[in-house]
Formats: structure tokens, sequence, C-alpha cells
């Protein structure tokens, strides 16, 4: 957005609260161009002076057809400019909507039809398939049932075009809830739980043949806790698995003791080997992402800005997937005059904030350094929750890295990266040859990739003692107050040195999987600021849950002797990424996001090249593995704050270097005598940890939402900086694409997170070199 429009959008809102006739029309005029403002008093005269003009504008509903200039086509019935009542838009692509319109929106019943045959008939809601229809794909399978913002949401029923049908419950477009799976030509059918599009959960598959299993399910195959019965009455109760070496259970016989020739992984292999369920459609084109044509005016060339189908306003700027956007544009001479007035009061307007923003600069209030936090956490003591789990954990580790093993070789083959290298120990209460007795219930331990994670754990040259000392010594963990964004749960270590943070299974998967790219990368770059892993981990309690609760170990990028006075979480995103915390509840443990950034980091040159070079590294890693949602994570202690917590700026101009190298970073005097008092504070200063440098405050014009970055203002601080590239597990999984393609119909698709993996790595990387600089 220009600062132009930006202007225009903020001078408009400020006269519609101005006048109360324009608040009076704002739902009539809002995000109309300013070259087609309708006089109230005139709109009478004006219809009745234009009976004779088809593009004009008219108070009272009737006929219209029109053939518009890029080819489209529409009939039916029209009110004020727009679309009112039933009528059919033909667009030049073959696609075709029929049926009710309110104020140039699809709404009410209709019926939508694509060139390759598919249509949907029902409810539409401004412009998206919403309510109760059916869609008959081009494939010939058909669905019936509940739409929520164009995606199969609530009940339905869907007929694939083999012969299968699926009646249940449906969320974000796939099967999930309860549901009933019928095959066509097996007569098998599955009733129970979906998670996803696939059977997960607790659930009975019925074989034609009278074989039943009732049990546990994960990614459309039995897994956990399970009873396969025969139609004799004879059954097998165990856990289930694809591993055979997991596989473990019991036959029992109906009537005498007999021999069964029975292999359980028969299941997997031939009694579910045609048990495959079918895969839903792609829709290529969404009703919502048709445009309906602009009409130009016949007595102007003004191009205008457009009211969108769904009630956004469009601000000029053309985004991906805009919707259904009509307007007519034919002027009224009577009302031309209130559109001049307008225009004239909204330059105005512009000038004066253009005024107003540089007076604003002067006026700028000190910056002060937060309140100070307590201590993050809360003590797991006797009687927490999560007491039995933090002992199970601290045993684990204890096992794990106090046990001996192989001399750590950093030259790692191929076999110690298999996703099928752990190892499962079982932690009874009266001890084991290999491990201690203790006061909680029975568990199992397992350990992913050890050797891979002990070789980590020496080349970021971790003391064994120093890291079970750290985890396991006397001192409890604190948990945090509460679960991130993700849902996982987050604990300290009492030195704050190791942050433990539970995981889904789905994100292990996806870090067992890129662990050879990330251990090959961490060994290649000593600089790189992708968090350090060093151990993975997972607990599997007794008892009925049988619950698992895998975790990972890893550093903490805030460990810092140091205080931390502002944390921020950066993407390069807009959407959502402001905090919602008042200013007077924002303490150094806040954690901001995008639009509260207020710097411009200042690296000195040798630090800004290798910055630069490693950030590309890194974010090739990523893209490479198809890793997106991460973030930095930036921590800043300002150095000169004054004993009213104000944070005392320095002079514009760079500190004058003592010695300047080519090969490595200048440091100010005032640094040279600290580290020549303490030599020991160069080994703890690297790219990201304990860095030197200074800020320079922003401040954003007109307070414009979607200004990732401020003006500068020349106001410049002495800071020390700590910042590391975090939250590298997520990848572009269906679940994130559904988020893509949901927020997309609602918001512009460039301001969310959720976009594929080389799109997020090229929007990050062009956000990170703009509010880092060269301090020079």
């Amino acid at each position: 957005m220009s600062k132009e429009q930006s202007g225009v959008i903020k001078a408009w809102e400020a006269t519609i609260r101005k006048t109360q006739a324009a608040k009076k029309r704002a739902n009539s005029i809002f995000g109309i161009s300013l070259a087609h403002i309708p006089d109230d008093d005139h709109a009478a005269s004006s219809s009745a002076a234009s009976n004779g003009d088809e593009g004009s504008s008219r108070t009272e509903c009737y006929y219209a057809e029109k053939v518009l200039p890029n080819g489209d086509y529409y009939s039916g019935q029209w009110y004020d400019n727009f679309p009112n009542g039933r009528g059919k838009y033909l667009w030049t692509d073959g696609c075709m909507y029929v049926g009710e319109w309110y104020k140039g929106k699809t709404m009410g019943r209709g019926r939508f039809s694509w060139p390759s045959g598919a249509t949907y008939e029902g409810e539409f809601k401004s412009g998206y398939m919403d309510g109760t229809g059916t869609y008959s794909a081009a494939n010939g399978d058909i669905y019936r049932g509940q739409w929520v913002m164009n995606l199969k949401h609530g009940h339905g029923i869907k007929h694939f075009a083999n012969g299968d049908w699926y009646e249940g419950d449906w969320r974000r477009g796939l099967q999930e809830g309860q549901g009933k799976y019928q095959w066509k030509t097996t007569s098998n059918y599955y009733v129970g739980e979906w998670k996803n599009g696939n059977i997960c959960g607790k659930g009975t598959f019925m074989w034609e043949n009278g074989n039943r299993y009732d049990g546990q399910w994960e990614d459309g195959v039995p897994k956990g806790n399970g009873t396969f019965t025969f139609p004799d009455g004879s059954f097998y109760v165990g856990n289930w698995s694809k591993d055979p070496t997991e596989q473990n259970g019991s036959y029992y016989p109906s009537a005498s003791p007999s021999a069964l020739e029975w292999d359980p992984q028969d299941v997997y292999n031939v009694y579910l080997a045609d048990a495959q369920v079918c895969p839903c459609e792609k829709v290529a084109v969404l009703p919502s992402q048709k445009k309906l044509a602009v009409w130009n005016s016949s007595k102007h060339s003004e191009k205008a800005r457009r009211l969108s189908v769904d009630g956004r306003v469009s601000v000029g700027v053309e985004r991906a997937f805009e919707r259904m956007n009509m307007w007519d544009g034919d002027d009224q001479g009577s009302g031309s005059g209130a559109r001049r007035d307008m225009e004239a009061e909204l330059l105005g307007m512009m000038e004066m904030e253009e005024s107003n923003f540089a007076a604003s600069l002067n006026k700028m209030l000190p910056m002060r350094v937060p309140k100070a936090a307590k201590r993050q956490g809360d003590a797991i003591c006797k009687g927490h929750k999560n007491y039995e789990l933090m002992l199970n954990l601290q045993l684990g580790i204890r096992h794990s890295v106090g046990r001996p093993g192989p001399a750590a070789s950093l030259d790692l083959k191929a076999s110690a990266f298999d996703p099928k290298e752990k190892v499962w120990t079982r932690f009874p209460p009266e001890g084991s040859k290999h491990t201690p007795p203790h006061n909680c219930s029975e568990f199992k331990w397992k350990d992913y990739c050890p050797l891979v994670f002990r070789s980590l754990r020496k080349l970021f040259k971790v003391d064994a003692a120093d890291y079970m000392l750290s985890i396991c010594g006397d001192n409890a963990l604190r948990e945090l107050s509460s679960p991130g964004k993700s849902g996982s749960f987050f604990y300290l270590t009492h030195d704050d040195r190791y942050m433990i943070k539970t995981m889904k299974k789905a994100e292990v998967k996806v870090l067992i999987r890129m662990l050879a790219a990330y251990y090959n990368h961490v060994r290649a770059f000593d600089n790189t600021l992708v968090i350090r892993f060093y151990g993975l981990h997972c607990v599997k309690l007794t008892g009925p849950a049988q619950r698992k609760v895998r975790f990972i170990i890893m550093g903490n990028l805030f460990v810092s002797e140091y205080a931390i006075h502002r944390r921020f979480d950066l993407k390069g995103s807009s959407l959502g990424r402001i905090t919602d915390k008042p200013e007077s509840e924002i303490d150094a443990n806040t954690i901001l996001k995008d639009l509260d950034l207020n710097f411009i980091f200042k690296l000195q040159k040798a630090w800004f090249q290798e910055f630069c070079r490693q950030v590309d590294r890194d974010c090739e890693l990523l893209e490479q593995e198809r890793i997106m949602d991460y973030s930095l994570l930036v921590g800043i202690h300002f150095r000169d704050v004054a004993s009213n917590r104000e944070i005392i700026p320095t002079k514009s101009e760079p500190p004058t270097p003592e010695v300047e190298r080519e090969e490595g970073p200048r440091l100010s005097k005032a640094d040279m005598d600290q580290l020549l008092l303490d030599p020991t504070k160069w080994a703890r200063i690297r790219l990201g940890m304990n860095m030197p440098a200074r800020v320079e405050r922003t401040v954003r014009r007109n307070d414009c939402e979607l200004q990732l970055v401020g003006e500068p203002t020349g106001e410049f601080y002495d800071v020390i900086m700590t910042f590391g590239i975090i939250d590298i597990l997520q990848d572009y999984d269906i679940s994130k694409k559904l988020e893509h393609a949901y927020k997309s119909i609602q918001y512009d698709p460039t301001s969310i997170s959720a976009v594929d993996p080389k799109q997020y790595s090229r929007r990050f990387r062009d956000f990170i070199f703009r509010i880092f600089a060269e301090d020079s």
C-alpha cells in the first residue's frame, strides 16, 4: 500500500466520522471510489433524469441485460448499480452462476457450474458456498451436506464414482469426527473416528466374511490396543503395529484349544489391501474467487476503488484472489458537487497528515525499558500434575546420557539417521539390570537416534555431566504458565540453559526426516542461527490410557548474563502479528511481534556480512526440507538505562573503532576496555549471541497497520543482541495448505503466515534484510 493510498483511506474514515450524513451513507459508499459518491438530496431526481441511460444508477429494482467490456454477461434483476434479486452471470471462461443476489453478492440459493461439468446447487453467503448444498464433481463424485466458506464442514454424505460412500462428520473439507465408510467392491465397512480425511482413532472394521476388528487406528491402519474377532468367536487381542517388532498379543480360541496358523500382519498385508479410502476432489476455482467485471464510467476515466462482494474494501492495491468485485461508475451530474467537495477535503487532510507525521518525529516520548518481570515458569513440585512425568524424564535422561556407549564420532553412517533407530527401555519401580529403582509408576522410555544426538551434543561442546546436572539435578524444572500456540508445553531447567518442549507425533516425524540434513548443516556452519537440538525422547506412561509424551531438548536462546529488555518474534507477515496486550501489561518477558517492532538493527560490517550469508544458508536448508512458519527470535539488552528506566540514546554516528580489521568485527573503545578487563568475553561473543550492536528507533506513518517497517528517526541506542531461528519443525502439510486456502479467501494471501515454503523463505529473507542493516 502506497503512502498516498494509505492517506486516502485514513482521510476517508475521518470524513465518515466527521459528518452525520456520511455515516448514513457508509453502507452504500464504503470502499467506492471518490469518483462516485451519490448525493442523497438529488438521488430521486438523478434517477428520473437518467431513465434512458442503461448504465445509470436507479433507485427502483428493474430487469437488466449487460454485456461487459471483458466479454462477461449478466441478465437479471438490478438495483442501485448491483445485481439484486434473481439473475444469471456468465464468465468468459465458462463458469456460470444462476440464482439469488443481494447488493452484488451471491446470497441465498443458487447454482454454480464449472466448464468441466462440475456443479454446486445450494446455499450461498457473501460469494461462498455456505449452508446446505450438493456438489457434483466432474469425475462423478457427489456430496450432499453442510458447507462453511467453500469447505465441507458439518454432516454430509458423499458418494464416490467407484460406488463407495461415506456418511458422517466433515471438518475443513475432509472427513473428521464420527463417520461410516462403505466399500462397494467388497461390502466391507468401517464405523468410527476419522481425522484429516483418514481413519484415525477408535473404530470398528467389518469384513464381509464375518471377521471384525475393534480398537485403535492411525493413518488408516490398526495402531495401538485392539481386538480381532473371527466368525467362530475366537479372538486375538493385543497391541497392533505395522512394525512386526512392536506387534504383540494373545490368541483366545472359542472352544477347544487349537493351533492357529494366522499372522496378525496379514491384517495389514492382506485383509486391508483393498480398503483404500477414495481421495476428495479438488475444486480448481472457487466461486468466491470469481470476479465480477468492472463497469467503467462513460463520463470520466478516473480509476476507482472497488467494493468486494464479501464486504471488504479494496484500497486500490490489486491483491491475489481479490473477490468478485463490481460497481457501476456512471457519474451523476447532481452529485458531482458533493464529490468535488469530498475530494478537496480529503486532499487537505492528506497534506495535514504528512505535516503531522514530520512534527510527530519531534514529539516522540522517551523510551523506557519495560518493568521487570518475575522469573518465568512455576517450579514442578510434589503434588503438581506433571510431577511424576518430570521424574520420569529425569530418570530417562540420566539413563540415556550416563550409560556407557561408543565414543561419539562426528562421522556418522546413514544407518544412525534411520527412523527405526530407536531404543526402548523399561523402568519398573523395583529397578532392573540397567535401570535404578524409583518411586514412580512403571514407564517406558524411548531414545530416538541416540548416536546422532550424542554427536550433536559433542558438536555443540556440551559436557555430559553439566547437561545431566542442569536437567536431572536436585532443582526442579519450571513449567511455563501457559502452553504455546501449537498446544505444546515448555519446561525450563533451573539454570535456564535448556528448554524442553512437548511435541506432536507429526513434529517428531519431521525432525527425524530432516535430521541428516540438519546434522550436516550445523556441522558445516559454526555460526548457524537455527535452534540447537540436544535430544529427542518419549515417555510412555502405564495405565489404561498408555499416554505417550514426546519431547525435545533444545538450547534456550535467551540464556545470557545480560537482562533481556525486549523480545521479538519476527516472521515477515502482518496478519495477526501484533501483541494483544495493553502497554501497561507488557513486561520484559512479553514476546512482541512484527507489527510491534519499532527498531532497525545495525550490525558492524563484518558481522552484517556474515549475518546475511548465514540467513541465506539457513533459509535454503529450511526451504529444501519444506519447512515454513519459522521465525527469528530477537532479544535486546539496552546498555545505557537511567535510574527511572529511561533509555539513554547515543550519538547518530557509529562509535569510533579502536582497530579496523577486514577479517573480524570492529569494537568500540568501551567494548575493548571491557574485553581487556575480562578476556573470556571473547569466547561468549558469536553471531547471534551477546553481540554488541546498535538499534535505530522507527515510527510508523499514520499508525498504518500494514507498514511492517517504520520510518527511521535518527535516534540510536547501544544494545547487546541475541537472536536465532526457532520453530523449524512445521512442514507444509495438509493442515497448513487448508489454512492457507481458508485465510486466502478472507485476507490478502501475502499477509498470512501459512504459505508455501519457497514463498515463505523469500518473504522471510526480504523482511529480515530490511530490518537489519550495516552500521556505517
